[in-house]
């Protein structure tokens, strides 16, 4: 009888995935101090063959391959629909990630609950709650279901069991680190047990034609744990964003075969869950201070929608050697690009002063199109003169103090006029191209000390 091959150990950073062949103190390819873990790999016998995946390995040109356009299924949240481009895609490997908290499990069960019916059930698995917390937790946000079915259980054989025994319509993981494989010893959550569960899913996914979407927990730094492979291997990746403190939750996709990865969907946290805000502008405006200095309006877009928000910013005599430049909800590189040109272009001298940067309503601020509300928020709180209450602020700052053209400039003024604004500071634009509503007054400026005469 031949003897069993030994097995072999590696240690494997939790943090980045480095496999070495001994122990490190610290991971030589992230930094990272005791992140390495022992994993005992067992050799596969050979002639073994491995398990077939979701088609024939054939190459087949692509002319030749059937194609029959699906419709997606719809959810019940119009913010989820938008996020995901339309609906679920039927066979996709969709991943939500988010801080502990944040609400990812709510949507999911929320989302299960409403879509679950007889000819479509939907199996929801949880491997950190029982079947009576799971229970308790629908209660309390007001949901039922008959065909929506619960499996706490984190052997994923037994899982995929229940799936080819149940055959629904949509699997729910929750969380994926919580799922792990009898024939590796590595504990779940480890990098070996996430990627191979993860792409057991995406197996079953492909070859069943079943959508399956899997939660994910983040590291202290925000990023998704596990290898990064594990995004590289999901079709859609959908990141929570928002403090926990606040009712608002904005959930944004980061990579989307199927759709756009500009679209955001917005929720209001509640004690009945997660609700759809339909229209987040007049909400992220509401306690608006409009007498105050140091506050703009700007409008950024999400995909297709418009969106306004208020930017606050304090400027103050430093008490340091080293003035502070803190930005909430924007980028601190941009805004230390933006007061190095209100210092050389505008002579406002904030070299002695600490800048605070905040964005209302936990939003973050990507696109270029706020910079032109964002110096007149600065300048407004360095002057301690509050600017005019009904303008919003559009455009692009270039180095040399310019003011650039941004897109979709005419779905952004008629978002603004609609929330009851009357004037708009923007980048010079042809007015043919411009569809004016009544009453509102458009003032072009191609540079920023043009615009500072006429704000202030």
């Amino acid at each position: 009888m031949a003897a069993r091959k030994k097995d072999k150990v590696r240690y494997v950073c939790q943090s980045c995935g480095y496999v070495s062949l001994r122990w490190l103190g610290r991971c030589s390819e992230c930094g990272e101090w005791n992140s390495l873990i022992e994993e005992r790999v067992t050799p596969e016998p050979r002639g073994r063959v491995r398990p077939q995946r979701f088609e024939k390995s054939e190459a087949v040109p692509l002319n030749k391959v059937d194609f029959v356009e699906e419709s997606r299924i719809p959810c019940a949240s119009r913010e989820f629909n938008r996020v995901l481009g339309g609906g679920i895609v039927p066979g996709s490997l969709i991943l939500v990630g988010g801080d502990p908290g944040i609400g990812k499990s709510t949507l999911l069960l929320q989302e299960a609950a409403r879509m679950s019916r007889a000819d479509f059930p939907v199996l929801y698995v949880s491997g950190e709650e029982s079947h009576r917390q799971t229970r308790l937790r629908a209660q309390r946000l007001g949901i039922d279901s008959e065909h929506l079915f619960l499996l706490a259980e984190t052997n994923q054989d037994a899982v995929l069991a229940t799936v080819e025994k149940l055959n629904p319509g949509l699997l729910i993981i929750d969380s994926i680190q919580t799922m792990y494989q009898p024939a590796f010893e590595s504990a779940p959550g480890s990098i070996s047990q996430v990627r191979e569960c993860a792409l057991s899913f995406l197996n079953v996914a492909k070859s069943r034609h079943l959508p399956v979407i899997l939660v994910g927990h983040v590291t202290k730094d925000g990023y998704l744990a596990g290898p990064k492979v594990l995004e590289h291997m999901v079709d859609t990746l959908l990141q929570f964003e928002g403090d926990r403190h606040q009712h608002f939750r904005i959930l944004r996709a980061m990579k989307n075969r199927f759709g756009s990865t500009r679209e955001i969907g917005i929720f209001e946290m509640s004690r009945t869950g997660l609700h759809d805000v339909s229209n987040p502008s007049e909400i992220f405006l509401a306690q608006r201070s409009k007498e105050a200095s140091g506050s703009a309006v700007v409008c950024t877009l999400e995909g297709s929608r418009p969106i306004l928000v208020e930017v606050q910013a304090l400027v103050t005599r430093s008490n340091y050697g080293m003035p502070q430049r803190t930005a909430a909800g924007f980028e601190a590189k941009r805004l230390a690009l933006l007061l190095a040109v209100l210092e050389k272009r505008i002579g406002l001298r904030l070299g002695t002063q600490d800048v605070f940067l905040n964005v209302a309503g936990g939003v973050r601020l990507d696109e270029p199109a706020a910079d032109l509300g964002i110096v007149t928020a600065i300048a407004s709180s360095m002057r301690n003169t509050a600017v005019q209450h009904d303008a919003v602020f559009i455009g692009e700052i270039g180095l040399a103090g310019e003011i650039r053209f941004v897109p979709q400039m005419d779905k952004r003024l008629h978002e603004a006029a609609k929330l009851g604004f009357k004037t708009a500071i923007i980048p010079p634009v042809p007015m043919k191209d411009l569809s004016l509503p009544r009453g509102f007054q458009v003032i072009a400026c191609n540079r920023l000390d043009e615009s500072f005469d006429k704000i202030f």
